[in-house]
Order: C-alpha cells, then sequence, then structure tokens
C-alpha cells in the first residue's frame, strides 16, 4: 500500500491518483526478484506503521541485479506521489525499453530461470500457495512478535530486558506496550497517524493479540466488559506532567464514542468537543508541558444497557486558580485568555470590551514582552479563539451565554490592570486609593457594577460584630489580594458554571433511558506528578492527589489481590512492592496530617509562613518528610515518584483563599446574569458550584430562579443581605476543598471496575524518538511497573465469586434450560469445557489470568451467537408463518370484497344500461312522431279546404266521450249504445282516420265487451246535440280548470294516455278513458307534436279500427 494511501485513510485532508499503482508495480518487482515483498515476516497492523515512516524499500542483494532494474524499482518507490512518475513516464525507462520486441526470448529465458530454481531448491514454499485462496492471512513467526507485545511473556523479568523491549519498540514508533492487563504508553512527542477510523474499526470487540497494543484496545476491553458483565467500568490514566494523559484521555474518549454509536448524531459531536472546551478553560503552558491539565478532570460517558451513548458528566476538582493572577518564570495563562485576546484582535471588538490593543494586561503579561506581538501575528491563536466558538455553539451555549462568558473574561484581565497608591490622612496613614480611574471605570463598565461600589468593595471592608457593621480601610498590599482573590473567584466559579452547563446539555434523555439503568465508563485524566525548580501549594496538592491514584493503583493490582490468595489458601509467592500507605496518612489523617495542620495554623490569626513550617516540622515525625538545613521556607517530602523540595511562601494565604463579603455584595448588585447567578449559587464541599441551583428554565437557561424575569417576588433581602450573616464562621480553607474532592473522586472510581493506563515520559527535551533509559527507568521504578510485571505473570488478576462465575458462563458447558448449582464442580465443568489451564479454584471464588476473562468473553460470544443465530432463523420462520396467515386472511377479505363490488358494480351497470335505452326507446319514438306528425301536418295543409269537415268530426268525437261517459266508464265498451253512428261517422270522414286508427291501438279490449257492433252507419251531423251536451258535461279534474280538445293533436294525446298500453317515457300512471287531463308545463312537448299520418279509406274499417288495435299495440310496446 502506497504511503499516500494509508494517509488518505487516516487523515481527511490528504489525496492520491493513479501513480499509487507505481508503487504497487515496485512491490512487485521487489516481490519477483527477492521472492517476497518488503515486510513480509511483520504484521499487518504494524506493517501500515512501518511504509510511511521508513525509507522507500530495495533489493535485498542489488548488487545481483543490473543497474537499469535497480533504477527503475527506485522510480517507482519514490514516497512522494507527486515526484513519482505515471506509467506513461515509466514506459521511457531504459529497463521497460531493453524488453520491448523480447517478450518470446525473455518468456524462454524466464522458463530457464524457474527449471534451474526448482532444481536447487526442490522446497517449494507453501506462503506463495496460499496467496490464491481466500483464507486470512497469518504472518510466520506471529507467535513471536506478539510475545514482545506483553512483557508478562518475557522469559527474563528483570529491568535491563524490560527497557531494552520498550526502547526497542519506541525506535520502531510502537508506543504501546502490555503488561497483562494495563497498558504502558510513551509519549512520542509527535503525531502518529494511527489514530484514525480505520484503525477504530480494527480494535472493535476483537482478540486482543489479534492487533498490536494501542489505546483504543484499552478502551475497547472497557466498553466490552461493560456490556458483557453490566458493571461500570474506570480508566485510570496517571503519569508524570508531559507524559500524554491528556491526548491518551482524547484517543479513548474517541474510540469509546465509536463503538457506542447513537442514532444521535448531534450527541456524539457534542461529547468529541466537551474535552476541548474544558482543556482550553483548565489547561494551560508549563514549562515541561506546553498543555498541561491544572485541574483534576473526570469524564463519565453514560450508555444504554446495550452500549448506545445516551450522555457523558463532567467532574472538575482542585483548579489552580491562582495561576490566574501570577504565573512561574517560563510559563503562561490558561489558554482561554490569549485565544479570546487574539479572537477579538482580529474581530476589531477590543475597544467593546475595553481591552488595549498595544500594551498587554498584567495578567498576561510575561517578562519576554512579546505576548501582544505572539497574539496578533500567531495565526494558531485566532484559529484556537474560532474552534472554542464552534465549540460552545455545538455544544449548546446560547449566543448571550458566550457574550457573558467573554465579559467575564475581559473583566478579569481588566481587573488586574487596576493599581493602588497609599495615601496618608489626620488619623489614617495605611488607607488605599486607585490613582488610575481608568483601569477601574473599565472593570466596572465590563461587568456592569457601580465602580464606586466596586472602589469601595476594594479598598475597605466590612467587619460584623454583635449586629453592628464596622468599616476599616485596607492597606495597598491588602487591597491587592481583595483584588487577586476577586479575580480567581470570578474565575473559579465561572469554570465551574461552564462545567455544570456542559452536564445539563449532554444529560441523558429519560425518554430513552434513565440515568439509573444506564452504565457508566469513568476517565480520569487528572494532572501528573510535577518537580519544578520552585514548587508551591499548587504543587504539593497535585502530588498528594498521584499518590493517591498510586495508593488506588496498589490496592488493585497488588494489596487486594495478595489478601484474596491468603483468605481462600492459594498457594501463591508473594510480590513484594513499595506501599505508599503510611506517606498518604501523613497528608491525610487528623489531626496531626500535614493538610490538618495547615488548616490549623491557618485560623490563626498571626500565623506566618515560619510558623507553619515549624509546626510541620515538630509534628511530622517521619522517614517521609524532611527539612533542608540553611533553608528556612522550605520542606521537603519523599514522594513515591521521589523527592520533592516546596517552598512554603504564600501557602498560609493561598490556603485561607479568602474572598471578602463587600465584593460578593458588588457582584450580586451587576446587571449581568451570570455574574449574578456565579455569585448567588453556593459552593459545595469540593469548591464547586452546587448542580441543584443551576438548574435552568427552557426560555433562558443561564440565569438563577430567584433572577429569572416574570417572578411575581425577589427577596431583595437574601440578594444585598451581608454574605457574613448568612454563612458559617468556620470558613472553607482549599485544602478542606481538597481533602473533600479526593474522597468524591475515590467514591467515583471504586464503583466501577479498574482499567489502567500508565503514561511514560521519554525525556525531558520532549523530542522524538529520543528515549533517556535513566529516565524512563526512574519512572518504571516509581510507577511500580517492575512489581506489576512480576504479579501480572504469576498471579491470578480476576477473581470471580463461584455464583457469578457459573451465572455469566454456564452457556458454555450446560444446556440453556439447565440451572447448575453454583458449585466448585459446575466451575470445573465450565473451565474444562472452555479448555483453559493455569487456573485455581480458592474456597469461594475462581482465580483467572489476565487473559482467561478475554478467552472466556469470546466463547461465551461466540456461543450466544449461535443462539442469536437460531433465535433469528425461528423467529423468521414465525414471521413467515404469520405473515402467511395474514395474508391468506387478506386475500379472503379482497376477494369478499371484490365480490361486493362486482356485484354492485354489474347492478350499477345495468342499469345504467336499462336506463339509456329507456331514453333510446323514447328517443325513437319521438322521431317516430315527429316524422308521422310532420306528414299529417302537410297532409293537413293540402287539405285546408275540408275545416267543416274537421269541426264536424270533432263534434262526433266529443258524442263518443260524452257516451263514454254515461254508459260505460271502463275500458272501450263506451261505444256500445252507439255503434252504428260511430261507423257511419268514420266511414265518411277520411281526416281523422289516423287519429281512429291510434285510438283504436287503446281498445285492445273490446272485443270482450258483447254490446260493441263493427257496422258502418251514416255520419252523424256536425252541430248536433249529442256533441254539445257532451261539451257542456265534461267533468273537471281536481284543483284545475278544464282544457277542452279543440285539435287533433289533443285528441291523439287523450287516446294514447287512456290506452291500455303504458308509455314508457311517462311517470304518470295511465288515465281512465274520459278523464280530462289538463296541459302542464311538461305536456308543452306533445303540442309540438302533429298528427300522424291518415290511414286510407278503404284499409279503414271500423273492424280494423277497433279489433286490429290490440295486436298492433303489443307489437309497439315490445319495441
Amino acid at each position: 500500500m502506497a504511503p499516500e494511501v494509508i494517509a488518505c485513510e487516516q487523515q481527511y485532508d490528504s489525496s492520491y491518483d493513479a501513480r499509487c499503482d507505481v508503487w504497487s508495480l515496485g512491490i512487485t518487482a521487489i516481490e519477483l526478484g527477492d521472492g517476497d515483498p518488503p515486510l513480509f515476516d511483520m504484521h499487518p497492523v504494524k506493517t501500515l506503521f512501518k511504509i510511511p515512516r521508513n525509507p522507500p524499500p530495495t533489493l535485498l542483494y542489488p548488487e545481483k541485479w543490473c543497474e537499469e532494474f535497480n533504477h527503475f524499482i527506485s522510480q517507482c518507490l519514490i514516497k512522494d506521489f507527486e515526484k513519482r512518475p505515471s506509467v506513461t513516464h515509466l514506459l521511457d525507462h531504459p529497463f521497460i525499453k531493453v524488453a520491448h520486441g523480447k517478450v518470446l526470448f525473455l518468456q524462454q529465458q524466464l522458463a530457464k530461470v524457474l527449471q534451474d530454481q526448482k532444481h536447487l531448491n526442490p522446497v517449494v514454499k507453501t506462503r506463495h500457495e496460499r496467496m490464491h485462496t481466500r483464507r486470512p492471512y497469518r504472518v510466520e513467526d506471529a507467535e513471536k512478535y506478539c510475545l514482545e507485545d506483553d512483557l508478562v511473556n518475557l522469559e527474563v523479568l528483570d529491568e535491563d530486558t524490560i527497557i531494552h523491549q520498550l526502547q526497542k519498540r519506541y525506535v520502531d514508533l510502537l508506543i504501546y506496550t502490555y503488561v497483562g492487563d494495563i497498558l504502558i504508553a510513551l509519549n512520542p512527542f509527535q503525531n502518529l497517524s494511527i489514530y484514525s477510523p480505520q484503525f477504530s474499526r480494527l480494535y472493535h470487540g476483537v482478540k486482543r493479540v489479534s492487533n498490536p497494543p494501542h489505546i483504543f484496545a484499552s478502551a475497547d476491553a472497557a466498553y466490552q466488559c461493560m456490556v458483557t458483565f453490566s458493571k461500570d467500568q474506570c480508566i485510570v490514566i496517571s503519569g508524570e506532567s508531559g507524559s500524554g494523559k491528556t491526548e491518551s484521555a482524547h484517543l479513548i474518549v474517541q474510540h469509546l464514542t465509536f463503538l457506542g454509536k447513537a442514532n444521535n448524531q448531534t450527541l456524539r459531536e457534542k461529547i468529541l468537543q466537551v474535552n476541548s472546551l474544558v482543556e482550553a478553560f483548565g489547561n494551560a503552558c508549563t514549562a515541561i508541558n506546553d498543555n498541561s491539565s491544572r485541574f483534576g478532570k473526570y469524564l463519565e460517558m453514560m450508555f444504554t444497557p446495550t452500549g448506545a451513548v445516551m450522555g457523558a458528566r463532567i467532574s472538575e476538582y482542585l483548579l489552580e486558580k491562582s495561576r490566574v493572577i501570577k504565573q512561574a518564570e517560563g510559563e503562561k495563562n490558561f489558554h482561554i485568555f490569549y485565544y479570546i485576546y487574539a479572537g477579538l484582535y482580529h474581530q476589531k471588538k477590543l475597544s467593546e470590551f475595553r481591552l488595549p490593543e498595544e500594551k498587554p494586561p498584567r495578567y498576561i503579561a510575561d517578562e519576554t514582552g512579546r505576548v501582544m506581538h505572539d497574539i496578533t501575528s500567531k495565526e494558531s491563536y485566532r484559529r484556537q479563539f474560532e474552534a472554542i466558538q464552534h465549540c460552545f455553539r455545538i455544544i449548546g451555549f446560547t449566543h448571550k451565554e458566550v457574550h457573558s462568558v467573554y465579559r467575564i473574561l475581559a473583566g478579569i484581565l481588566n481587573i488586574g490592570n487596576i493599581e493602588f497608591a497609599a495615601i496618608s490622612s489626620q488619623h489614617q496613614t495605611d488607607k488605599s486609593e486607585v490613582p488610575n480611574a481608568e483601569a477601574l471605570e473599565n472593570a466596572a463598565c465590563v461587568l456592569c457594577i457601580s465602580p464606586q461600589e466596586l472602589q469601595e468593595a476594594l479598598t475597605s471592608y466590612c467587619v460584623v460584630t454583635r449586629g453592628e457593621t464596622i468599616i476599616r480601610t485596607n492597606t495597598v498590599d491588602r487591597a491587592a489580594d481583595v483584588r487577586d482573590a476577586m479575580s480567581k473567584a470570578l474565575y473559579g466559579r465561572l469554570f465551574s458554571w461552564i462545567v455544570n452547563r456542559i452536564n445539563t446539555l449532554l444529560q441523558p434523555d429519560k425518554n430513552i433511558c434513565s440515568a439509573e439503568d444506564g452504565l457508566n465508563v469513568g476517565i480520569l485524566d487528572i494532572f501528573g506528578f510535577e518537580n519544578f525548580q520552585r514548587n508551591s501549594f499548587e504543587q504539593l496538592c497535585i502530588n498528594i492527589a498521584n499518590e493517591q491514584i498510586q495508593y488506588y493503583f496498589n490496592q488493585h493490582v497488588f494489596a487486594l489481590e495478595q489478601m484474596e490468595y491468603k483468605n481462600e489458601g492459594i498457594d501463591a509467592t508473594p510480590v513484594e512492592y513499595e506501599d505508599n500507605r503510611p506517606l498518604l496518612d501523613m497528608f491525610l489523617q487528623k489531626p496531626l496530617g500535614l493538610l490538618a495542620l495547615l488548616d490549623e495554623e491557618s485560623r490563626f490569626p498571626r500565623a506566618t509562613d515560619q510558623t507553619l513550617v515549624d509546626k510541620f516540622e515538630d509534628n511530622l515525625r517521619c522517614k517521609y518528610f524532611w527539612r533542608p538545613k540553611g533553608v528556612e521556607l522550605c520542606f521537603g517530602i519523599h514522594h513515591y515518584a521521589g523527592k520533592v523540595l516546596y517552598d512554603a511562601s504564600g501557602v498560609l494565604e493561598k490556603n485561607r483563599d479568602t474572598l471578602p463579603a463587600d465584593v460578593v455584595v458588588v457582584l450580586r448588585t451587576s446587571k449581568n446574569k451570570l455574574l449574578q447567578q456565579l455569585f448567588s449559587i453556593p459552593l459545595t464541599k469540593t469548591g464547586n458550584l452546587a448542580q441543584t441551583r443551576a438548574r435552568i428554565t427552557a426560555a433562558s437557561r443561564s440565569l438563577p430562579p430567584h433572577f429569572s424575569a416574570g417572578r411575581a417576588k425577589v427577596d431583595t433581602l437574601e440578594v444585598i443581605r451581608h454574605p457574613e450573616e448568612t454563612t458559617n464562621m468556620k470558613r472553607q480553607t482549599m485544602a478542606s476543598y481538597f481533602r473533600y474532592s479526593l474522597m468524591d473522586l475515590l467514591s467515583k472510581m471504586v464503583v466501577g471496575q479498574p482499567h489502567f493506563v500508565r503514561c511514560i515520559k521519554p525525556n525531558d527535551d520532549r523530542e522524538a524518538l529520543k528515549f533517556s533509559r535513566e529516565r524512563v527507568l526512574a519512572q518504571l521504578r516509581s510507577t511500580g511497573i517492575l512489581e506489576t510485571v512480576s504479579i501480572r505473570q504469576q498471579g491470578y488478576s480476576h477473581r470471580i465469586l463461584f455464583e457469578e462465575f457459573v451465572k455469566r458462563y454456564y452457556y458454555l458447558a450446560f444446556r440453556a434450560h439447565q440451572t447448575p448449582l453454583a458449585s466448585k464442580e459446575s466451575c470445573v465443568a465450565i473451565l474444562e469445557k472452555s479448555r483453559l489451564d493455569d487456573w485455581v479454584l480458592g474456597k469461594t471464588k475462581v482465580f483467572l489470568k489476565y487473559y482467561h476473562v478475554e478467552q472466556l468473553n469470546l466463547l461465551l460470544r461466540e456461543v450466544i451467537g449461535r443462539v442469536v443465530v437460531l433465535q433469528a432463523y425461528t423467529k423468521g420462520w414465525l414471521g413467515a408463518r404469520r405473515y402467511r396467515r395474514v395474508r391468506e386472511k387478506r386475500e379472503k377479505g379482497a376477494v369478499v370484497i371484490q365480490s361486493a363490488w362486482r356485484g354492485y358494480d354489474a347492478r350499477r351497470k345495468f342499469k345504467k344500461i336499462s336506463n339509456r335505452r329507456s331514453e333510446s326507446a323514447v328517443h325513437i319514438r319521438a322521431v317516430l312522431r315527429g316524422s308521422v306528425d310532420h306528414k299529417s301536418s302537410q297532409q293537413a295543409e293540402s287539405n285546408s279546404g275540408h275545416a267543416q269537415t274537421s269541426s264536424n268530426s270533432l263534434a262526433i268525437t266529443e258524442k263518443i266521450r260524452y257516451s263514454q261517459a254515461q254508459s260505460s266508464p271502463k275500458g272501450c265498451g263506451v261505444f256500445t249504445g252507439h255503434p252504428n253512428k260511430v261507423a257511419e261517422h268514420l266511414a265518411s270522414e277520411h281526416s281523422v282516420s289516423g287519429t281512429d286508427s291510434l285510438s283504436s291501438r287503446t281498445c285492445h279490449a273490446a272485443p270482450d265487451h258483447p254490446g260493441l257492433s263493427p257496422s258502418r252507419g251514416a255520419p252523424a251531423k256536425p252541430g248536433s246535440e249529442n256533441g254539445l251536451a257532451q261539451k257542456q258535461r265534461t267533468p273537471h279534474r281536481r284543483c284545475q280548470q278544464p282544457k277542452m280538445l279543440s285539435s287533433p293533436e289533443d285528441t291523439m294525446y287523450y287516446n294514447q294516455l287512456n290506452g291500455t298500453l303504458e308509455y314508457q317515457g311517462s311517470k304518470r300512471k295511465p288515465r281512465k278513458l274520459g278523464q280530462i287531463k289538463v296541459l302542464d308545463g311538461e305536456d308543452e312537448y306533445y303540442k309540438s307534436l302533429s298528427p300522424v299520418d291518415s290511414i286510407p279509406e278503404e284499409d279503414n274499417s271500423a273492424h280494423s279500427f277497433f279489433f286490429s288495435s290490440s295486436s298492433k299495440g303489443a307489437s309497439f310496446a315490445h319495441h
């Protein structure tokens, strides 16, 4: 793999092109020449480390090959791919040109060489056969290389062997080494490309010996133990200052976030940004470390029972607040001051925060005078400021909160510029004042407080005695101390508020999992052991904390293990180690411990640093304390890491950490809501702001409850009341805060199963690839690594109760439905089934080597994986069967729905077709009638001269209607009384033949009446009395005026309605013959109809008119 390909996998800003194949061509050429590729005998992951760092590979025996071939390989293997030739350019290489046109000759020559080689060396390498298989790659003598990864596997255990192994690995840039289950990490002092997502995937739930030692492996071990055993874990990172603890903590958080991938991408981004933000406020540049942690940090990453990250919580301890006001020579203030100054300078906002552009503030000025030049010219400061703004935004801080943080930081820098001068009066000579009011006004303006009140709080103080308040003035030194105390309090409380705010924003969602049901992995990143040229109270606290961590390590690795050997009756060789318990007792015990004596001396008003050292010498009579001769204010302590000499100057004042109550009152009256909150929330026993009082509303999460807008009442007395009236007279000191912090830290650590990472600093010059044997050996001795190797080789690091062991691993030897007893026999069955060796059974516990648990977990994971596969297949079968049933049920339901729909649709279509047929029939009849009427109208026009005849026929028709009403109201029997007259009239009148023919269609029942005669008769007279009487007797319809029949069309209409055939296009019931129909608006259609064509006279007999109508009407109705 070409170097640029590896770099691209590990760095997002790298790239490569087709010239990476040229590198592969050179590697192939070497393999053809030597028979093996370069680095063939090395583990693949180690090879990834070697390729970018080693020079380009060459042939093993270049002198045996021609110069053109060597030059061709060197051109292919140029590490800088931009200078490496492409394939097109290589075609012009002399080595390639020589072979052009000689392919057949070269093939024959190569075959001869292979034949000769086969006779000389008949043994064929099996490794080349595996190149064409799909079996996993296995390095020859891999066990030899894995043994070097773990110092426990060394046959000879002495200091020289261990140092030699560490040095050899460090030169090869293998900075990680195992000591059993403990990881040793040497600081490389350079950036290594072994922390990309590609490497994170390599260290995810795999066997430890499958990959080289890595910090990711320790994180993965803690994660897998948490998920497998459902128990909290703790990763303890320890070492000297500058050994790489902070970076190791970064990498562990990075890998745990990768392992615990959750659906919430924003949460993962927030967790990754937490360290950067906190370290900007809590880290600083020291004489031995450019990014030294000046506080203790315990980060707890919270996971669901299934292993998904759901939140995080930070606990901070012992911030070195004194660094805000003063730094040692060659050291700097906290990073954030330089970042914000550079950021505001480039944003042209220094004037808004009252910060000078030429002269740096006193708190960040140094002896070189190059601070402002570095701030304005260094691009790194500006980028860091942008990164801090990005962190604030990603984690969830509001713009208003960030602006308030910047104002408080600018206020601290402005406070440092306030100077005091002594004034003398008639009665007082120790009074102080502020000669330069500009700095005072700048600080008051940025902090949103009154300049006069601030000046009074700095130059005077109140004493409350028996309910009376006495105001006294401060000297210049006292006023300067109050100013510095105010700055330290502002920064310390601001840092604590930021941590609490982060915890609020990263707390787990209760809808996902409650905090009680979740699991935690704690990461301890605490300041390392320090030994400067001048060590003060801060170094004393830091080294005491490291003593406590070393004691915790000794207890878990040595003391507890050997104690259980004795209790369980295990025959094991005891391992001697350096126990620092007596030294911790000298520091922490009461009432004669060093911290207790310091607190006692701090309560005496007239105590001095000299009296403190004298008290230490009088009471601390042990081998760990000494007082050098000839130095008054110094004392020495023999720590586990070596002897340290401390300077007692200013220790009492630092321990008191007094903040005058007048300053608190002034700051509580600030218009800056965040500043009000910082001094309204009480402090805990560890010296931090209380988390409970920092609960915030959704609208404004930075305001304290009693300052929130919209409150009905605010207890102004509680805000303005003098702090001396509400606090305990026994004030807390820095030593008491420190003691409670250690107790709180240990209470968190002992809950989880520990994993140790021991960081080693290879040299004091911070140079890469430089290994100082004496320096490394001193750290190995002080941290107990040599004894750790011995006890891990001989002892049993895992001690598990029978009940817990059987409950955890009974799947390996028993069936799932069985419930084996928690006895020795069950444990033996499990261990023998697992084919483990070198285990021991005690009275109540199983004693296992550090590697046994990993093997058992892998076997258990394999068995559970098989169970999961079986469950998956079973659930799949059940799901398929359930799906088939549901599908059949759905299909039946679909059939029923389809059947109902089809029936409905068929009926709808039939009705539609029926209606269309009816409409068509009506339309056909209308067209037919229109044609007939048209012909009749033409005939009527031709016979216009026969108007008298038409009137006579109308009179006859009226007589017939009258007779119908008098004699027989049913059927056609109305004609029985006047058969001769009707016959005579129809025989003589030709104009009404068509009408009579249509009328005859309605008289299909006439043959059933015996009184009807078909004989012809004489025509009736037009003005007969019968016709007149009929007109006068026409019956009226209800609620309508009678309509007289005055035209042949009316006659035809009524004859049609009163017939026996029902008219299909009409919705009205047929009317009885003789009833009168009054035409309304719907009947206007029929007015337009003309009479049908008349039937010829010779065919129009009475018989045909009355007796053939039945068959004709039926036929017409059928159509």
